[in-house]
């Protein structure tokens, strides 16, 4: 009876420890996609919802790939981390605001583009006096503290009065309460914002950028395949019209339209 009592237990834990296993295969399984967690319009994570454009273009290109919604895990992915998650292995793909840049490419490789952004102003929809960053002089700008964008225009602006804060949250706050009167980083992030709906009629884009960033999506370095793969799919999304429903769904509420150049034509991988 004690033998047929231990055989039974020792099966018991023999199940037990074969569906783990089973669960830690499908884990595995998952592809592990970087995205922004605080980007409205881009990559928010609201609960466990996961909204915006960049997004939409991962879950496109993600299923493209064989690979459905309910298998991907979603990491968050900060400016500042990006390359390190990729170069370790933490995530598969990075599709998160992440600009083509040489110094980022010495790292990793970049599928895409898969949109062309600019630097560009937010400002007050009444407020007809800011037409560009020319017009800045004497003005209250609000950026994020060492962010490039705030170096930017201090260079083509020296006249500007510049706030920096810790967050861009913080400095579109700042504008809708008249404590500055334009806030300025990509013009999608900006559109972003302005297309909440405690936001919508009340911001808008001022539609003249002065930079030009390439969002592409990041992979492990040297991986032509994954990359040749990525394109096809974003050729495909922007060839069967999802690219156009993903960007007006998430950006098309603040009256901002894609600026020269989109959707643009991924480049070669190499």
């Amino acid at each position: 009876m004690n033998i047929r009592r231990i055989g039974a237990a020792a099966a018991a834990v023999t199940l037990a420890l074969g569906l783990a296993a089973c669960g830690s295969d499908e884990d595995g399984d998952k592809l592990k996609i970087g995205i922004k967690f605080d980007q409205p319009g881009l990559g928010l994570k609201e609960g466990n919802e996961y909204t915006g454009f960049d997004v939409d273009v991962a879950r496109y290109v993600a299923e493209k790939m064989g690979t459905p919604e309910d298998q991907i895990e979603w990491v968050q992915a900060p400016s500042a981390q990006r390359e390190t998650l990729l170069e370790t292995g933490q995530v598969d793909m990075i599709v998160a605001t992440y600009s083509i840049t040489d110094s980022r490419e010495e790292k990793v490789s970049f599928a895409g583009p898969y949109f062309i952004a600019g630097q560009d102003l937010l400002v007050r929809a009444d407020d007809e006096s800011i037409t560009g960053p020319q017009s800045l002089d004497g003005k209250r700008l609000c950026s994020v503290s060492g962010s490039t964008s705030a170096q930017t225009v201090q260079e083509q602006v020296p006249g500007v009065n510049l706030q920096e804060f810790g967050t861009y949250s913080e400095c579109v706050s700042a504008l809708q309460s008249n404590a500055v009167d334009a806030v300025t980083t990509d013009d999608t992030i900006l559109a972003g914002y302005a297309a909440q709906d405690q936001y919508q009629g009340q911001l808008r884009v001022v539609g003249e950028s002065f930079s030009e960033e390439l969002y592409g999506i990041g992979i492990q370095k040297g991986d032509v395949d994954k990359c040749e793969q990525i394109n096809e799919a974003l050729t495909e999304m922007i060839d069967d019209g999802s690219w156009q429903a993903a960007f007006d769904e998430s950006l098309g509420a603040a009256g901002f339209t894609p600026g020269p150049g989109n959707p643009p034509e991924p480049d070669t991988c190499s």
